[in-house]
């Protein structure tokens, strides 16, 4: 997810962001029903999906407007603080759970699902397998993801945040979509939203039949694991909802068993009272993996521990406590992810925007990222979400990975040359990115 995604909790699922200007057309007219040669509802929902397909989703779900049973676990999440310093999620307060109330004259809601795993996959060894096995060995682009983690002196960004902006791609899709839908029904009153309201992402994915939602809180697939991005209109026609995940049919044969059922005793609520915990069973392997333990209990994510929203989120100084954890991840997490065995099903993107691009993916390391002025940084990273953080919050996340890997490292050349770019861009740096570089330094005497 990840905070910043459009799957995660907070936006990982929520939509974390506050323009509701953008990507969206209003047209006049239209209504609550579908009226006409379109008034075949059912007929309509099936070119919908053909032209869902067309658009570049993997999937394409309706769902209904009342998530009154959602708002109270919202308001609790609020109201523990595990927002933190996100505070438009506060302003809006429970409107999240009102489409209604966001785009006046909504009635239903089109939920999309986009896969976004890189196209090219990683080094293949010989006799591997893409997706595993099944005795739970994660598959092999987890492994390899994983392996990365393992070594400090690379650069690892988020999977999703390797290639064009999501926000782009799925802003222009949805729109497309919507005018293939106008031309079938009429004018009709619609929003495009992917991260750009105040929107319960997840809760309505789970409700248009996408998937559940996982422990980890984000949309969990049975087809396609967790590694997707979420994006919906919401319009005025009157169209059939789907049915959640939990009321289909069990998987056929040959497909991933269903995990053993949780006790009731040992679930805490997720943000919905609705059929939403899904196919996790007993599984907790989210919860062990998360490094800085952000996800406290099952379906719920303390945002303020979540690297991801510590990279990306925080305007601010990372908690020295929390640096340690961080590793070399320079711009959100994948743990979560890379251990969920539902992810053996993940698939991977049908689109060239979210392929890795040059300095981004694999063999990237710190030092040359560390090198990037401002001018290198914006020119590298156009049309990526990479660019949102600014050129010194990236600094920030670059310095605690370098004091992470000073203390990884053993005294010699590799450690040396680490403190030396540290220490010659401290003069110039801003104060906040000076405080993390006096942070990074001084980790060559606590790895001793």
């Amino acid at each position: 997810m990840g905070i910043e995604r459009s799957n995660p909790v907070g936006g990982p699922g929520a939509s974390s962001g506050t323009d509701l200007s953008g990507g969206r057309r209003q047209h006049t007219g239209g209504g609550a029903a579908v009226a006409g040669a379109a008034g075949d509802t059912i007929g309509l929902k099936e070119r919908l999906r053909a032209w869902a397909h067309e658009c570049g989703f993997s999937q394409i779900g309706i769902a209904g407007i009342d998530l009154a049973s959602a708002e109270p676990g919202l308001a609790a999440w609020l109201q523990a603080g595990f927002h933190g310093e996100m505070g438009y999620m506060a302003r809006h307060g429970l409107k999240r759970a009102r489409p209604a109330g966001l785009v006046p004259g909504t009635v239903s809601v089109i939920s999309a699902r986009m896969d976004y795993l890189p196209r090219a996959p990683a080094a293949q060894a010989a006799g591997d397998v893409e997706t595993g096995d099944a005795a739970a060995q994660p598959p092999r682009w987890a492994r390899h993801e994983l392996a990365r983690l393992a070594r400090p002196g690379e650069a690892v960004v988020s999977l999703y945040a390797r290639g064009r902006d999501y926000h782009k791609v799925l802003r222009q899709r949805l729109q497309q979509l919507a005018d293939r839908l106008a031309a079938e029904v009429g004018p009709f009153g619609h929003r495009v939203f992917t991260d750009s309201a105040p929107v319960l992402e997840v809760e309505l994915a789970v409700r248009a039949g996408l998937g559940w939602r996982g422990k980890h809180t984000l949309a969990l697939s049975r087809d396609a694991g967790s590694l997707f991005f979420l994006g919906e209109i919401f319009v005025d026609l009157a169209l059939p909802p789907d049915r959640p995940e939990e009321a289909r049919p069990p998987p056929a044969a040959g497909r991933l068993p269903e995990p053993q059922s949780d006790s009731p005793n040992e679930r805490v609520p997720p943000l919905s009272a609705g059929p939403t915990t899904g196919h996790c069973g007993t599984c907790s392997a989210c919860l062990a993996a998360c490094p800085t333990g952000a996800i406290v209990a099952p379906y719920r994510l303390d945002a303020r521990r979540c690297i991801s929203y510590l990279t990306i989120e925080l305007h601010g100084p990372i908690p020295p406590a929390l640096r340690p954890a961080i590793g070399n991840r320079i711009f959100g997490c994948d743990d979560c992810q890379l251990v969920c065995p539902w992810n053996k099903y993940a698939r991977r993107s049908t689109l060239p925007d979210f392929d890795g691009r040059a300095g981004l993916g694999d063999g990237t390391t710190l030092l040359p990222l560390w090198a990037w002025d401002e001018r290198e940084f914006l020119r590298r990273t156009e049309g990526s979400a990479i660019r949102r953080i600014g050129h010194a919050r990236w600094r920030r996340n670059l310095a605690v990975a370098l004091g992470n890997a000073v203390r990884a490292s053993p005294a010699g050349a590799e450690r040396a040359a680490l403190t030396a770019a540290l220490a010659a861009a401290r003069t110039a740096a801003d104060d906040l990115v000076r405080e993390h570089i006096d942070w990074a330094l001084a980790q060559a005497d606590a790895g001793r």
